[in-house]
């Protein structure tokens, strides 16, 4: 199918031979039609070879494929190309580009309908596949039964939930979904690209919408069991009107997201609860201890994933030290001391930014306490000034070395002391 042309996006490129065509594909034609900014732009190319790419100045790049980029503007352009499972896994493939390959083959091995457009130089948009009718609809459907070939695509159309909330999946792409995790597709993930995925997907708008897609299909359980068996685990409803701990988690990333926060904070208000997920059901819906139990789940999680060490250290604050910020305003000050040098926050004080900010977004992830006000969070800040103005070199001048730390940790108490209000 084939559109009204309107302005092309098309970047100027080198002269071609009339054999040879130039479309732009993916989200730069998707974004364009639903009045997005338009950020990263790709290219196919039909009927060339590479040494044509090479002799038109393009300089190559792909690996497991032709890619090249455009010797001016540094974009990608892919010649077109048709794809053969081989393998289990999302590399078991062999990649067939020529210059017989068209464009409408090269459009089916894509994932869903709305990324499997093209548009000429000219403004025309070449929709072989229904994308601009799912678009308009707000439907993410998959092209063709390949999607099952490729065990990222999994995660992709759970990232594309996050970031389109109004749209929803097709009920037979969901069903295909399941049948490549029953199919043990997932398993043969690597630990990079899931890490990758989840990463772009907490810092989209509506990052609950990726994990519930996850767990909808089966993958959640697969990928990251230590999230899906929060599910059905009840809490206490004085404190957690929503009482499932999955049903407050996802309410917590999004809080997280409404609020513009980084990854680390993001991953850490993903994390913040594991404990509760091992809390023996006779005791339920008691979650006493769970803080500390739920560490050895966020290092298991970590690891597997090869999170980055900020992501990874601020998880494991937060999940052990959240209850403790939560009762901030019942803290002393030799009490509020002591949270403070539990998240480092006397040598890094930006980090105590961040886990306030995860605090926070566990706080207002309840319904009806999404406008309760949060004192913990500007008491703990202001402990940390007063603490931080304390001038520990003058004390420790003059005093044996061994009585400096207990001298230092005294007037830091005073001063907190001295600064804030009486615990409550």
């Amino acid at each position: 199918m084939t559109s009204t042309p309107h302005p092309s996006p098309l970047t100027p490129h080198p002269v071609f031979p009339p054999h040879i065509r130039v479309y732009a594909v993916g989200g730069a034609v998707r974004d364009r039609l639903l009045g997005l900014p338009v950020q990263d732009r790709d290219y196919v190319v039909v009927g060339a070879t590479p040494e044509e790419m090479t002799a038109l100045g393009f300089r190559p790049v792909g690996r497991d494929f032709p890619v090249f980029l455009h010797p001016v503007t540094q974009e990608e352009y892919a010649l077109a190309r048709t794809e053969r499972k081989t393998a289990r896994g999302y590399k078991g493939f062999k990649v067939c580009a020529a210059p017989e390959v068209t464009l409408e083959e090269d459009l089916r091995r894509r994932d869903l309908t709305i990324n499997a457009m093209a548009e000429d130089a000219d403004g025309r948009v070449i929709d072989p596949y229904g994308g601009r009718a799912d678009l308009e609809a707000g439907v993410l459907r998959h092209v063709s039964p390949a999607f099952a070939e490729d065990p990222v695509r999994i995660l992709r159309v759970a990232r594309f939930a996050a970031r389109f909330a109004e749209f929803r999946v097709a009920d037979e792409t969901l069903g295909l979904m399941r049948q490549m995790v029953a199919a043990g597709e997932v398993d043969a993930l690597v630990p990079e690209r899931v890490w990758q995925e989840l990463a772009r997907g907490l810092m989209e708008a509506r990052p609950a919408r990726m994990i519930q897609t996850l767990r909808d299909c089966g993958a959640l359980g697969r990928l990251i069991p230590e999230l899906d068996r929060l599910f059905g685990v009840p809490q206490d409803p004085m404190s957690h009107p929503e009482i499932d701990t999955g049903a407050h988690l996802l309410r917590v990333i999004d809080w997280a997201a409404g609020e513009g926060e980084t990854l680390p904070v993001r991953y850490a208000a993903l994390l913040h609860d594991l404990g509760k997920g091992l809390t023996p059901p006779d005791r339920w819906p008691d979650h006493s201890g769970h803080e500390m139990a739920g560490l050895e789940a966020v290092r298991s999680v970590s690891a597997r994933l090869r999170v980055p060490v900020e992501c990874r250290e601020l998880a494991l604050t937060v999940a052990r030290w959240h209850g403790l910020a939560h009762q901030a305003d019942r803290l002393d000050a030799e009490g509020l001391l002591d949270l403070l040098q539990h998240c480092d926050a006397l040598r890094r004080p930006e980090r105590l930014r961040d886990f306030l900010a995860a605090c926070a977004a566990d706080f207002h992830g309840r319904p009806g306490w999404e406008t309760r006000p949060y004192p913990q969070a500007a008491r703990l800040q202001a402990a940390l000034a007063a603490a931080r103005a304390v001038d520990a070199g003058a004390i420790a001048r003059g005093l044996p070395a061994a009585e400096v730390p207990a001298a230092i940790r005294a007037a830091r108490i005073q001063a907190i002391a001295a600064a804030l209000p009486a615990a409550v």
